[in-house]
């Protein structure tokens, strides 16, 4: 949650730092600000909304210096206002910090500022606290502001990122991690400070990736780093070989809809790297032997939305191909329920991000007890990834939508290799399976290309259908799973009222919701359970409801119970995800554009999870 950006050189910092904010309002678009010295001192704007009106009232009270920090927020303590908005100063106007995260005891540092330090509060905020406690600590330390923010982590608990300037040190940017992504970027005479990547890309090909724990002073002439026992720490730069271009809309109307038509190109990356000359899978970052993986008694697959998805997919290829039992478990439950992990455990983690924190805590306690880590995720150098055992890395991109697409299907195409990779390994596929599931999956990119020429039919279908309130998603096996992950498409970016179920369990009791109002998006794509599909549609069609189907190409019959069908191009069974996933996403997209919503950036939603 929230964007940080923090510069320091020899050009001016205002249009630069709003740049970076642009390109992190993913994080969070509550509200932004930006705090730059200048020759008045340090000085603060800042306004509720989207980074457009910071830049309006930016034309009008624009801000002259070299160094300054910038913050897009996603709310957590405090309302959208204003006054909330990041940066926040110190009661004196000398130290000004943006934060990402959250401070879990700032009711009782709020408190003791008060009593102790006579210290007047004028926000809502725990961002707030730190400012005023920074403050204090500069005095101590005699106007040492790396010192004083070295103090003042020791009494924050929580996670979270700060990034601090002081009025009384010009050029020179202080930054500490714990729990919250940070990164620097390397220039030349001018450094950065950033959550993520997109935020300095057009500047910087060079960035340090900053660990838990360490603090950062950063110049115009040079970055130091800190580790938690104040040793200064060297570390090799890492070149990010993404264009600007690759984080821009490059002509589509929204990032959502380019990302959905970059599936193909990012699942053949993440596909094509992973097979030989030879047609065997191998998997870069996972070193699991034979003796290794026949030791593991289960598999825990943990992660949240989408990719908690991807996961129940990954569940039914492992089982299918490896038979190893697997269980998926949402991350924010894991850990709480005191799990049956041990040495004999393999653990999974899915995240975009790699910054996820419920995702990380779990990983954190299962490698507490004993249990060997891979993660599957798509930020290199991020927390998840440097903490794992094992790291199998997505080759999607940037992916700037909140709503995650093109994400999730290289998510699932990881899925399917390490699947196979472990079938072949515990000798529990023939040669002759394995090869026709890669064959399968090497097909796919043109066949999503095929289903993305059906936009036009699913745009259309979303004119007519984008008014109605209630939407249900169905589907048996497979289906199932990607029954959650259309329903969360569609949740997450038109704000429909929308949940899938397993179609088997319409008559316990969903059943009773079926009206002519209602729209049920029932997938149909799995042949060994279509005829219990088709069955279940029928009982839904007698209630008057709205069906529209998915099904392969061919399946003509599912023609008469259904209202609409979009069709699918043939294909096995076990990738049917890859290809039926595709329709809902487009779906979701185009009743969202039909209401009018704001659909990269989702109200309430950020893209990366930061906070428990």
């Amino acid at each position: 949650m929230c964007g940080i950006v923090g510069y320091t050189g020899y050009e001016n910092a205002e249009g630069i730092i709003v740049d970076g904010l642009k390109r992190l309002e993913y994080r969070g678009y509550d509200s932004a600000g930006i705090a730059v010295l200048t020759d008045k001192g340090l000085q603060v704007r800042k306004k509720k909304g989207k980074i457009e009106n910071l830049e309006k009232l930016l034309m009008e009270e624009s801000l002259t210096g070299t160094t300054g920090i910038g913050h897009t927020r996603w709310a957590t303590h405090g309302s959208p206002s204003d006054v909330n908005a990041h940066p926040h100063l110190s009661m004196d106007g000398k130290i000004a910090v943006v934060h990402n995260g959250i401070v879990e005891n700032y009711v009782e540092l709020r408190e003791d500022l008060a009593k102790n330090h006579g210290i007047k509060f004028i926000t809502e905020t725990d961002t707030e606290v730190i400012a005023q406690l920074i403050s204090v600590k500069y005095g101590e330390n005699g106007g040492n502001l790396e010192n004083a923010v070295r103090d003042t982590v020791k009494m924050l608990k929580g996670a979270y990122a700060i990034c601090v300037i002081a009025a009384d040190t010009p050029d020179k940017i202080v930054a500490y991690r714990k729990d919250a992504p940070l990164i620097v970027g390397l220039g030349k005479k001018r450094n950065f400070i950033a959550s993520d990547i997109p935020a300095v890309l057009k500047y910087v090909k060079e960035i340090l990736l900053v660990e838990n724990q360490e603090l950062v002073i950063c110049t115009p002439e040079q970055v130091k780093i800190y580790n938690s026992e104040g040793r200064e720490v060297s570390r090799e730069p890492m070149f990010i070989k993404w264009s600007i271009e690759d984080a821009e809309k490059g002509g589509y109307e929204h990032f959502t809809i380019k990302e959905i038509y970059e599936q193909p190109k990012a699942i053949k990356e993440t596909l094509m790297r992973r097979i030989d000359d030879e047609g065997h899978v191998k998997l870069d970052g996972i070193y699991i032997s034979a003796e290794e993986l026949n030791s593991y008694d289960k598999i825990y697959i943990v992660a949240c939305g989408t990719a908690y998805h991807a996961g129940l997919v990954g569940k039914y290829a492992i089982e299918k191909m490896a038979r190893i039992p697997v269980e998926v478990d949402i991350a924010s439950e894991f850990r709480y329920r005191d799990p049956l992990v041990d040495e004999h455990t393999l653990f999974i983690a899915i995240s975009q991000s790699g910054e996820t924190l419920d995702t990380l805590e779990a990983l954190r306690e299962a490698k507490s007890k004993g249990a060997r880590v891979l993660s599957v995720v798509n930020v290199v150098g991020s927390s998840v990834a440097r903490e794992s055992d094992d790291v199998f890395y997505t080759w999607a991109g940037p992916e700037i939508a909140v709503a995650s697409t093109k994400a999730y299907t290289t998510q699932l195409i990881c899925m399917y290799l390490i699947a196979l990779y472990f079938g072949r390994l515990r000798g529990t596929i023939t040669d002759e399976y394995y090869s026709f599931v890669l064959k399968e999956l090497e097909a796919i990119p043109e066949k999503i290309e095929k289903v993305l020429e059906k936009a036009p039919e699913i745009e259309n279908l979303a004119r007519h259908l984008y008014n109605r309130t209630q939407v249900f998603f169905i589907g048996r096996g497979l289906d199932s799973a990607v029954s959650y992950e259309g329903s969360l498409k569609l949740k997450e970016i038109s704000y429909i009222n929308s949940f899938a179920i397993a179609a088997g369990e319409l008559k316990h009791g969903t059943i009773a919701l079926m009206e002519p109002e209602t729209i049920v998006i029932a997938l149909a794509t799995q042949d060994a359970l279509f005829d219990k599909m088709y069955s279940n549609i029928v009982e839904i069609k007698a209630r008057f409801a709205h069906v529209v189907a998915i099904a392969k190409e061919g399946n003509t019959k599912i023609e008469a119970e259904s209202s609409e069908v979009i069709y699918i191009p043939q294909c096995a069974d076990e990738v049917t995800p890859l290809l039926s996933v595709v329709p809902l996403q487009l779906f979701a997209y185009y009743v969202a554009r039909e209401k009018g919503e704001d659909i990269d950036k989702p109200r309430n939603l950020a893209k990366s999870v930061t906070v428990e």
